[in-house]
């Protein structure tokens, strides 16, 4: 698609430069801050997108504390929510353990040991 993977430098900081230029309205993008595939980016074009441990998944994160149908993440328009999928550890938006909640840029997800960074078009 033609997306540049976002470097990321955890000594240097947190902040990571948007790369919204490369986004098309109604897509947004994860960023593996933290875990085995740092630096490995998501893109997120479908209505639903499904993280987790299964290789099935569209958004594979491959450690133990992953659950198989760990969160799945849905489009609306332009507006994209996070869900957790009755996990073991749960899911995190900017530290807080969520059922259900809606994403904007910025915001930092932990699915397991891996911390994302969600960036989406428009914002």
């Amino acid at each position: 698609m033609g997306i540049t993977p976002v470097e990321v430098d955890e000594e240097v900081g947190e902040e990571f430069p948007f790369p919204g230029e490369e986004l098309q309205p109604g897509q947004a993008l994860l960023v593996v801050k933290r875990g085995p595939n740092a630096g490995s980016t998501f893109l997120i074009e479908n209505d639903v997108t499904t993280a987790g441990r299964s290789t099935d998944g569209d958004i594979f994160l491959d450690d133990i504390t992953v659950s198989r149908k760990h969160a799945e993440i849905l489009r609306e328009g332009t507006e994209f929510t996070i869900h957790d999928r009755g996990s073991l550890n749960g899911t995190y938006v900017n530290g807080e353990r969520v059922e259900g909640t809606k994403l904007a840029t910025g915001d930092e997800i932990q699915i397991g040991k891996f911390k994302l960074v969600f960036f989406q078009s428009g914002e």
